[in-house]
């Protein structure tokens, strides 16, 4: 199992509401905004243009860091089902792993929480691909030693995460949590596409145990 980062394992709310305070923005506004280009249809970076236009993200991200505000996240800001649906899956036997469309910065945290958790931490900094490009998902499926349709790759969006997942020939589980996933929900491709949709990670175990028994 491979889990996405950001409002899969993280609950990323505090966080755009530190963007939105660095850009001078109401957070309520920014927030609306967030949504309103989401379900667009249109990439999340499209929101920062909104407001100023010809914003750079990595220029913008070193410079919050040089002023001693940097992209941050941390224990208080895992969804509260990652720690008891991680150690049962663990105890299960899973191999699990964590990749997902993140900084080098991003990665560092993710291995001070994580590290005794689960087997492998990747980021999109670290491989020099980013979802949804399959070469992302080529370098997920060298990264896990088992076969690609083995791996069950979960996350909140259809867009960056399932769909590009399923193409390169992974399972994968789709989780109500999060923008993405909240407009995407009630699709067709988020309804057949994955080979889960769960409310909460905690259900996987479970669902992982009723697909696996036909194979024993």
């Amino acid at each position: 199992m491979v889990f996405d980062v950001g409002e899969c394992l993280v609950d990323e709310t505090r966080e755009y509401g530190t963007w939105a305070d660095w850009l001078g923005v109401p957070r309520h506004t920014f927030h609306a905004m967030f949504g309103a280009v989401i379900a667009q249809g249109r990439d999340y970076r499209d929101v920062f243009q909104e407001f100023r236009p010809g914003f750079d993200l990595y220029e913008e991200r070193e410079k919050r860091a040089a002023a001693g505000q940097p992209e941050t996240f941390g224990e208080e800001d895992l969804y509260s089902d990652v720690r008891p649906a991680l150690a049962k899956l663990r105890a299960d036997g899973l191999w699990l792993g964590i990749a997902g469309n993140q900084t080098v910065r991003a990665g560092r945290i993710l291995r001070q929480l994580f590290s005794h958790d689960v087997d492998l931490i990747g980021t999109s900094d670290d491989w020099g691909a980013s979802k949804p490009d399959l070469e992302f998902f080529k370098r997920v499926a060298e990264a896990v030693p088992f076969e690609v349709d083995e791996i069950l790759y979960v996350g909140d969006r259809c867009d960056n995460d399932i769909r590009p997942a399923s193409q390169a020939g992974m399972q994968t589980a789709l989780v109500h949590r999060g923008p993405w996933a909240t407009i995407q929900w009630s699709t067709r491709e988020a309804r057949e596409l994955p080979t889960f949709q769960v409310e909460s990670l905690l259900e996987l175990p479970e669902r992982i145990s009723q697909f696996n028994a036909p194979r024993r």
